[in-house]
C-alpha cells in the first residue's frame, strides 16, 4: 500500500500542518542566514515571527492529534516529527536572542554553520512536500539533510578547536565562552534536523 492510500481528505490535515511547520522553519533559517550577514532588527524580528508561527502550528497539530482517533501515520511519528521540526526554528530563535544579549557579531564559522543549516531546512521542507506523492524522493531529501548535519558537526568541531587555539587575555576568554555557547546552539539545531530526517525515513519505510 502506498502513502497516498493513507492520506484521506481529513487526515491530509496532519501532512498539511507538518508541511507548514517545515515552511516556517525554512523561513526562520533564511532570516537567520540574513542576520548572520547583517545584524539588524529586521532579520531578528523575522526569525522570531517564524518561531512564533511554528509554535502555533504545532499547537494546532497537537490539538488535532488529540481529537483524531485514526491517524494516517503513527501518532508517535507525527508528534515526534512535529517536535523535531519545531525545535530547529526554536534554536534559530535562541541563537539570535543570545547574540543580542551577549552582543556577539557573526564570524565566518557562524555564517558557515547557518548556511549549512539553511540548506538542511530546505531539504526537510522538500521532503515533507514530496512525502505523500513521491516517498522515495522524500527519503532522498531526508538523506541530504542528514549529510548536511554531518558537515555542520565537522565545522562545529573546527570552530571549537579554533577557539581553544590560544586565548591571549581575559577578554579573549570571555569572547571564547560566548562563541562556544552559540556554536553549541547551532550544533543542537543540526541534531534536531537530523532527528527530523530520521523520522521521515522511518515513515517512508513503514508506509511503502
Amino acid at each position: 500500500m502506498g502513502l497516498k492510500e493513507f492520506f484521506k481528505p481529513r487526515q491530509d490535515k496532519f501532512l498539511d500542518l507538518l508541511i507548514q511547520q517545515a515552511e516556517q522553519t525554512l523561513i526562520g533559517m533564511n532570516a537567520l542566514e540574513m542576520y548572520m550577514k547583517k545584524r539588524s532588527d529586521k532579520y531578528a524580528t523575522a526569525v522570531r515571527q517564524a518561531e512564533k508561527e511554528g509554535d502555533e502550528l504545532r499547537r494546532i497539530l497537537i490539538d488535532l492529534l488529540n481529537r483524531t482517533f485514526v491517524t494516517p501515520l503513527d501518532r508517535e511519528d507525527i508528534f515526534a516529527l512535529s517536535r523535531a521540526i519545531d525545535d530547529v526554528v526554536d534554536y534559530a530563535y535562541t541563537t539570535v536572542e543570545e547574540m543580542q544579549i551577549l552582543d556577539v557579531d557573526p564570524n565566518d564559522y557562524l555564517r558557515r554553520l547557518v548556511s549549512l543549516l539553511q540548506d538542511a531546512a530546505e531539504e526537510i521542507h522538500l521532503a515533507m512536500m514530496r512525502l505523500k506523492e513521491n516517498p522515495g524522493v522524500a527519503a532522498e531529501h531526508a538523506s541530504r539533510a542528514k549529510a548536511l548535519e554531518n558537515r555542520v558537526e565537522r565545522v562545529y568541531r573546527e570552530a571549537v578547536a579554533d577557539l581553544f587555539s590560544g586565548p591571549e587575555d581575559i577578554h579573549h576568554v570571555m569572547e571564547m565562552l560566548k562563541l562556544r555557547e552559540l556554536y553549541r546552539h547551532l550544533s543542537n539545531c543540526a541534531d534536531r534536523g537530523d532527528e527530523a530526517a530520521n523520522i521521515i525515513h522511518d515513515i517512508v519505510v513503514k508506509m511503502t
